[in-house]
């Protein structure tokens, strides 16, 4: 047995039991993924496939203990190397968040920017999914941090770190009636058309439940994947928008008019989440604990060794 078996186990796996598609992304011969997935199967005396005639149809249960152990030696391989980063150059490395649109555009830049600023050498990677693909690019090895709301709660193999509370606030052309209804109340919304995020994104679920508890339908006319989308759509008069209140700068959304409903929808919560047991390196829990000062190196440790206490807010 040996990592690179148990790498092409995984691929396979991944590709949706494509070995050639696999050996593309592996850059080796399909007959050799093959070969080696072979000579593992017979070693544990399992089979981690099943096929049909040449081509693998599904992945058997003992398969799939054994990918889930794979995951977690590769991971674990991950840190060997990562260690011995860490103490030839600590400040020369590469960090990749996944995060959604609005973490990106509104809630990271200062940090990103201080990060730069301290860590000049290290190649910061952002990309961008909603919290479900940001989750599963942090547990597939394709990135190192998690920064989402809601999801990531949801992924018991991860370890989730609360951050931030924010809540929501409705967006409207300066002119529009919504912003003379004082108090603002979810009634008044409903009456309206409106434009808010897709159900995977941001607190959705939160928004939906609000309208539920007092017996109203909201006319949700459009959703999207992003603040910006919404907010393009509200200025062109389609409806009023349901945005997350750190989505919103007067200099740039000049156009627009802004009334606080965080007295309407309950708070959401971003979360960092990272795999659990994983070994970081210095950098990163700078990037950590400067988006959560109160996040410190000895607080992540220990969630990731499966101790202490909710850090809190």
């Amino acid at each position: 047995m040996n990592l690179q078996q148990l790498r092409y186990v995984l691929e396979v796996a991944k590709r949706k039991l494509s070995i050639s598609e696999a050996a593309d992304a592996l850059f080796t011969s399909q007959p050799g993924v093959s070969k080696q997935i072979k000579l593992l199967e017979e070693e544990l005396g399992i089979e981690i496939f099943v096929r049909h005639g040449k081509r693998l149809t599904e992945i058997t249960e003992p398969g799939r203990q054994v990918i889930a152990i794979a995951e977690r030696m590769l991971r674990e391989a991950d840190n060997l190397r990562a260690v011995g980063e860490e103490f030839q150059n600590e400040e020369v490395g590469t960090l990749t968040i996944a995060t959604t649109h609005t973490q990106a555009r509104y809630a990271l830049p200062k940090v990103v920017g201080e990060f730069v600023r301290r860590y000049p050498k290290v190649q910061l990677h952002l990309h961008q999914g909603n919290p479900t693909q940001n989750c599963e690019m942090v547990l597939r090895g394709q990135a190192d941090i998690a920064i989402a709301t809601e999801a990531i709660a949801d992924s018991p193999d991860l370890v989730m770190l609360p951050c931030v509370q924010w809540n929501r606030s409705v967006v409207a052309r300066p002119d529009h009636p919504i912003l003379r209804s004082q108090p603002l109340s979810l009634e008044a919304i409903a009456q309206f058309p409106i434009i808010t995020y897709d159900s995977a994104f941001t607190g959705r679920s939160l928004i939906n439940k609000a309208f539920l508890g007092r017996g109203l339908k909201p006319n949700v006319v459009l959703t999207a994947l992003d603040s910006d989308v919404i907010k393009t759509y509200v200025s062109m008069g389609l409806g009023i928008g349901i945005i997350a209140s750190m989505a919103f700068d007067p200099m740039i959304d000049r156009g627009l008019a802004i009334a606080d409903a965080s007295h309407l929808f309950e708070s959401s919560t971003t979360r960092i989440g990272l795999p659990r047991n994983a070994w970081l390196r210095g950098y990163a829990y700078a990037f950590i604990e400067l988006f959560a000062p109160h996040l410190s190196r000895a607080i992540v440790d220990a969630a990731l060794a499966g101790g202490g206490s909710d850090p809190g807010l």
